[in-house]
Order: structure tokens, then C-alpha cells, then sequence
């Protein structure tokens, strides 16, 4: 089985950006060679706190917080393929995006045995595959957010495959829907990655 795990950190339901990450996952699971689950986590719905910055290791944990947002570790973990989208607020991603990232932190823990540098342990061996959703207005800048998430993947280990910026016109909601073409290219970004999958390992 092919595990999916979809993360938006938009706050409103059937936006343009829930509509976008659905389209990729949607191309992911009918060109995938193999049966595909899409995991679908909503982070406005979760309760947890922000990185504490604890200053220490939580290993062997994720987080010495176990809150609603712990079980997500384990998804994120052992999933093989990542998406993740957001709404572009103050050019950069909203809070929920935000608060989750800084959060995985700890995915990446430092060592603290060395004192002259900052250094961090690799415990995340498995490679995974990933892309980025991000819906702004239409003088919307898309890079800073960009750079964020990219960078949160890179940590994760996941390689990012392709980003789908929209620019939406006006305040109604989920109007990328309309927008043939961008259902389009989401879609075929979904397949693109599923051409990479090889059955039995990524």
C-alpha cells in the first residue's frame, strides 16, 4: 500500500487550497502501480503547542509534548509521499502551517554533546517524495512561503517535486475549482510523481 499523508494549514473548509492538494493526490493515486491511501490532516482541527525550544533531546520520543498533534509523527514518518499546502498570509504561511513545522523540530534532534557548533542528528533515514500547494490573492508574493515549507522538507527528508502556486481573484472560496487548467496542472503533477514510485520501495 502507497500511504499519502496530505497536510493543509488552511483554516477553511473546501478552499482553493484543500481543492488543489486533493487534485495532486488524486493523480498520484491513478497513476500509483500500486493501491494508494490519502491521509488527509486538517491542521486548524489539532490543539498543541508551539516548539518550546526545550533545549534538549526527546529521544527516544518525537516531543516530550504529547498532545493532539504526537500521533501525527508517526504518519508523517511513515508515509511515502507528503503533501503539504497553505494560504499565503503576510507572505508566508499561516500559522497552522507554521506551528506544525516548528514543531517537527525535534524530527532532526540536536546534539548537544557537541558544545563549539550546532549540530543535528539524521534519524529520519527514509526518503520520501513531496510537493508544495500555496493560494494567495493575486498580488500575492509565493516565494518566502515557499522557501519555509521547502526548507521544512528538507529537513523531514522529503524531496519536493513540484510547487502549485494559485492566485486567486476575489473572496469567494474554493475558486481554483473552476480554473480548468490549474486542476489540470495539479493533477499532473500528482501523476508525474506517481511515475517515480517503484512497487515495493520509493
Amino acid at each position: 500500500m502507497l500511504n499519502i499523508l496530505t497536510l493543509t494549514g488552511s483554516p477553511v473548509k473546501g478552499s482553493s487550497t484543500e481543492i488543489l492538494l486533493g487534485h495532486i493526490a488524486e493523480g498520484i493515486i491513478q497513476g500509483a502501480p500500486q493501491p494508494a491511501h490519502n491521509e488527509i490532516i486538517n491542521l486548524n482541527h489539532y490543539q498543541y503547542l508551539p516548539c518550546q525550544s526545550c533545549g534538549k533531546s526527546p529521544e527516544p520520543d518525537y516531543c516530550f509534548f504529547k498532545d493532539e498533534i504526537y500521533h501525527v509523527y508517526d504518519s508523517l514518518i511513515e508515509s511515502d509521499i507528503i503533501l503539504f499546502g497553505s494560504p499565503v498570509y503576510f507572505d508566508t504561511v499561516s500559522a497552522q502551517s507554521k506551528l506544525f513545522i516548528d514543531r517537527c523540530n525535534c524530527l532532526r534532534p540536536a546534539d548537544f554533546s557537541n558544545q563549539t557548533n550546532h549540530h543535528f542528528k539524521r534519524i529520519l533515514s527514509k526518503k520520501r517524495l513531496g510537493a508544495i500547494v500555496l493560494v494567495g490573492g493575486e498580488r500575492q508574493k509565493f516565494e518566502h512561503a515557499r522557501v519555509v515549507i521547502a526548507g521544512f522538507f528538507k529537513w523531514v527528508e522529503i524531496e519536493n517535486c513540484g510547487t502549485i502556486n494559485y492566485a486567486a481573484s476575489g473572496w469567494d472560496i474554493g475558486t481554483t475549482a473552476k480554473d480548468a487548467d490549474k486542476m489540470k496542472e495539479a493533477f499532473d503533477l500528482g501523476y508525474q510523481i506517481s511515475s517515480r514510485i517503484n512497487v515495493g520501495g520509493m
